[in-house]
C-alpha cells in the first residue's frame, strides 16, 4: 500500500537525501554520462523518461531492497517500473523520484538510427536488468536478484539464449510445415490460425535451462568452451499452445505403432533462424510429455525474442531443444542435421577428456533431459551477516532458492549444510512443491533457516552448501571436478556461497559484496 511504501521510505520525500540539494540541479546530460554513475562512490544515477535522477542515498531506503535497484544503476528504470506495476498504481513513487531529480536528458542526443547493414540491427529492446554476455547474438542471464520474485518469471526478464539475430516474422504469412514423409504421408502445411483453430489448446508452466547454466563453476578446474554463465541461464513460463502429438496425429497420422512401423525415431525441428534440434519420438508423443507448439507465454503472444509466432516448448529437457521460431518438423529415422544436435555443443564427455581429436563424436548421446539442480539465490555471495557477539550461538541465517530436475521429476527435498557436508538441514519447499512429481515441469521454490557455525565472525566469514534430491532419489554431486567437462555442461555440483560474518561493533558499514 501507498502507507506501507512511505514507511518503508521512512516518510519518502522527507528521507535526506531524496531532496533535490545537488549543485547539479538543472543540467543537461547525454544518456552517455548518466551510464558513468553507477557505483556509491560515483554516485548511482538513473533516468525516468527525460529525467535524471541521483538516487544514491535513497538506495538503503528501496522497499524491494538495495540490490534490486542498483541493477538499473547508470540505466533507464522505465523497464523495471514495466515490470513491477506498483510503481505506476498511486503517484506516490513518482513523488518520491521527483525529490531527487537533478536534470534532464539532452533532448538534442542523436536518435538511435537503425543501420541496415547489420544484420541485428531489428533485434528487439531488451531489459536493461539482464546480465549480458554478448549482444550480436545475444545471450544474457536473469540476474541472482531477480530469480525467485515471482514463480513464473516476466518475459522482458526471461534469459536469453540466441544463436543469429531475431527473425522478424509475419503472422498472417507464416506456415508450419508438417513433414511425416518417413510413413508416406505428404507433408501438411498449417498456419497459426489453423493451429489455434483445429486443436485444443493446452496450458503448461514449464522451467527452462541452457545446459551451460553454471559453466563459470567449472572454467577455475580447467577452461571450458562457451558463454561463461553464471546461474542466470534459467527461467520459467506459462506457455499455451497446441499439443505436439495432436499436430502429428492430424497431420501424419502418427501413432506410436506407425512411428515403430515407420522407423520414426526422432521428431526434428527446423527454426526460420537456422537452428536445427531433435527431441526422441517417446517424447514427442508420449501423452504425459506435454510437448508444445506454443504461441502464447505468460497470457500473451509470444514475444519476438523468444519465438514468435510459434516455438517448441519441450518440457524437462534441455534449452536447446525448445526450438524458438519453428517453421518445420520433420518425423525422421535419424536425429536432426547441424552442430547443435549432432556436433559437440550439447554432449557430454568424460572428465579426462581435454581435446575431441581421439572422439568419436557420432557416438556420443546428445542432451535431452537433465539431472537435478538447486541454487542459493538468497543471500547472495559474500553478503554481510552482523552477529551479536554474546549470542552468536544462537545466530542462523535465512536461505532461499530454487531447485528443479529434467524429465519431470519433482523435487522431494533441498537440504543445506553450514559444515560441508558433515551435517544437514531440510528445507522447507514452497512455490511449486505440489507439482505432480512426474510431471513437474517448473522449478521449485525453497526456504532454509541455519545457524551460522560457531566462530565464524573470528574466522570473519561462513559457507553454506545446497543439494536437492529428484523423485527418482538422485542428489546432485559434491565437486565439481567430478563432472567437469570440455563443454562445460550440466555443472549440478553442490551450490557453494560463502558470506562475511561479523559483530556489530567491527564496523557500521552494512555494504555487501554482492555478486
Amino acid at each position: 500500500s501507498e502507507e506501507n511504501m512511505a514507511q518503508k521510505c521512512e516518510g519518502g520525500p522527507r528521507v535526506s537525501g531524496q531532496k533535490n540539494t545537488s549543485s547539479l540541479e538543472g543540467k543537461v546530460f547525454t544518456r552517455a554520462q548518466v551510464a558513468t554513475h553507477t557505483t556509491l562512490e560515483d554516485r548511482i544515477w538513473v533516468t525516468y523518461q527525460d529525467g535524471v535522477y541521483d538516487i544514491t542515498e535513497f538506495i538503503a531506503n528501496h522497499p524491494g531492497g538495495s540490490d534490486k535497484i542498483r541493477l538499473a544503476a547508470g540505466k533507464a528504470i522505465d523497464p523495471f517500473w514495466r515490470i513491477y506495476q506498483q510503481h505506476l498504481n498511486t503517484a506516490y513513487p513518482k513523488e518520491v523520484l521527483d525529490g531527487m531529480k537533478i536534470g534532464t536528458l539532452d533532448p538534442a542526443e542523436p536518435k538511435v538510427e537503425m543501420d541496415a547493414s547489420d544484420p541485428y540491427a531489428s533485434d528487439p529492446d531488451r531489459h536493461p536488468g539482464l546480465l549480458f554476455h554478448n549482444t550480436k547474438p545475444c545471450n544474457a542471464e536473469l540476474p541472482r536478484e531477480l530469480q525467485i520474485e515471482n514463480w513464473c518469471t516476466p518475459s522482458p526478464l526471461w534469459f536469453i539464449r540466441h544463436h543469429h539475430p531475431v527473425p522478424v516474422v509475419d503472422a498472417e504469412t507464416y506456415r508450419l510445415t508438417i513433414d511425416c514423409s518417413q510413413i508416406n504421408t505428404p507433408p501438411l502445411s498449417l498456419t497459426l490460425k489453423d493451429l489455434k483453430e483445429r486443436f485444443n489448446s493446452t496450458t503448461v508452466t514449464t522451467t527452462i535451462q541452457c545446459g551451460g547454466n553454471r559453466r563459470d563453476g567449472f572454467n577455475p578446474i580447467a577452461k571450458t568452451s562457451g558463454i561463461p554463465w553464471g546461474f542466470g541461464a534459467v527461467s520459467t513460463a506459462k506457455w499455451t499452445g497446441v499439443l505436439l502429438r495432436d499436430v502429428l496425429l492430424y497431420s501424419g497420422h502418427l501413432t506410436p505403432q506407425l512411428a515403430e512401423a515407420g522407423a520414426v525415431q526422432h521428431i526434428q525441428f527446423k527454426a526460420i533462424d537456422g537452428l536445427e534440434a531433435s527431441i526422441p519420438i517417446e517424447k514427442a508423443l508420449n501423452p504425459y510429455g506435454d510437448t508444445l507448439l506454443a504461441f502464447e507465454m505468460n497470457d500473451e503472444p509470444l514475444p519476438p525474442e523468444h519465438g514468435y509466432p510459434v516455438r517448441v516448448v519441450v518440457p524437462g529437457h534441455v534449452g536447446v531443444r525448445n526450438v524458438k521460431w519453428v517453421s518445420d518438423i520433420v518425423a525422421s529415422s535419424e536425429e536432426a542435421e547441424g552442430p547443435w544436435q549432432r556436433g559437440i555443443a550439447y554432449k557430454g564427455f568424460a572428465p579426462g577428456v581435454k581435446d575431441f581429436k581421439d572422439v568419436d563424436i557420432s557416438k556420443v548421446l546428445s542432451m535431452q533431459d537433465t539431472p537435478v539442480q538447486s541454487l542459493i539465490v538468497e543471500p547472495g555471495n559474500g553478503y554481510k551477516l552482523v552477529v551479536d557477539e554474546d549470542d552468536e550461538d544462537d545466530e542462523t541465517v535465512t536461505l532461499k532458492g530454487w531447485a528443479w530436475s529434467g524429465g519431470g521429476r519433482g523435487i522431494v527435498r533441498v537440504d543445506v549444510t553450514n559444515d560441508n557436508g558433515v551435517s544437514w538441514h531440510t528445507a522447507e519447499l514452497l512455490d511449486g512443491k505440489d507439482q505432480n512429481p512426474l510431471r513437474a515441469w517448473a522449478w521449485t521454490f525453497w526456504e532454509a533457516e541455519v545457524p551460522i557455525p560457531e566462530g565464524s565472525a573470528e574466522k570473519g566469514f561462513a559457507e553454506f552448501h545446497c543439494r536437492a534430491t529428484d523423485a527418482s532419489y538422485a542428489t546432485q554431486p559434491e565437486k565439481a571436478e567430478c563432472i567437469w567437462n570440455l563443454r562445460g555442461l550440466n555443472n549440478t555440483s553442490w551450490h557453494k556461497i560463502t558470506v562475511q560474518v561479523t559483530h556489530e561493533s567491527d564496523d557500521d558499514d552494512d555494504d555487501a559484496d554482492e555478486e
